[in-house]
């Protein structure tokens, strides 16, 4: 082997080794004793694992229903999302009304609007609706996002008009068009889209604790905050509530990865 190509090996294994250490101790901690965690050196591998950490969650905290909160505002947030996502991205792009490009320009321009700035305003206008402390609260802003607009909006490009008026001859509504036309050739992106929302409400923590204040409503990476109050002296108690809060989203990951690669390269359609 080339000495060229030994380095270059050499390089990636270290660089995989540093981005997965904290995630290997972060298991292995979960599975150690109080005070197991804190000796030096860290130890990556838990010879002799216990679920003392596990059971403590379990048992003393209300982790099935923040683990359900979760679930279920992320995957109806999700579900919602795509469908007006879609439906607004399929019209950016294959209906030419007044002021098509200057509408989508100024949707596009609020991306570069921070997330924070914008929450002061949309706090103030849920509580006038009385939504503060609800599952509403926590749906309504994620319900369509410009950059899935945007991302869906490039990939329908792709498809071609004749295809679309073909289907207008046959005798098809706009709504079989994006119903059995469009979604279909789509898939990919939509996916990767259904991804990106889907792990962005589930870790999503700052607009949660700002809107929810019922602790039975709390999702896990909140309830995950609030244990560092309570719990300072036990991190491998902390680990294992990150450990159950992350692996959901890294098995749906991986079983959805090539859906997720397929759908960033080809969704890089120029118009």
């Amino acid at each position: 082997m080339k000495l060229k190509t030994l380095t270059l090996y050499l390089f990636l294994f270290l660089l995989v080794f540093l981005t997965l250490a904290p995630f290997i101790w972060m298991l292995s901690a979960s599975f150690s004793l109080d005070g197991e965690a804190s000796t030096f050196p860290p130890k990556l591998l838990q010879l002799h694992p216990k679920t003392v950490q596990y059971e403590k969650l379990i048992s003393n905290l209300n982790l099935g229903r923040n683990f359900l909160n979760s679930l279920f505002l992320s995957v109806l947030v999700t579900f919602v999302s795509l469908t007006l996502n879609s439906m607004a991205g399929f019209a950016f792009a294959k209906y030419h009304f007044k002021w098509n490009n200057r509408l989508f320009g100024l949707l596009l321009s609020s991306l570069v609007i921070p997330a924070q700035i914008t929450m002061l305003p949309l706090f103030l206008m849920l509580r006038e609706v009385g939504l503060i402390n609800t599952y509403g609260a926590i749906i309504i802003p994620g319900l369509a996002n410009i950059f899935g607009i945007f991302l869906i909006r490039q990939y329908v490009y792709s498809v071609p008009d004749s295809l679309l008026e073909a289907a207008r001859i046959d005798g098809a509504g706009e709504l079989q068009i994006y119903r059995m036309v469009v979604l279909p050739l789509i898939r990919p992106i939509l996916i990767t889209l259904a991804l990106f929302t889907f792990l962005g409400t589930w870790n999503d923590f700052l607009w949660p604790l700002i809107a929810l204040t019922d602790n039975s409503m709390y999702t896990l990476p909140v309830m995950l905050a609030n244990m560092i109050g309570e719990h300072t002296p036990h991190p491998e108690l902390m680990m294992a509530g990150s450990v159950i809060t992350i692996l959901p989203v890294l098995v749906l990951f991986i079983f959805l990865q090539r859906y997720y690669v397929a759908g960033i390269m080809l969704g890089s359609v120029k118009e």
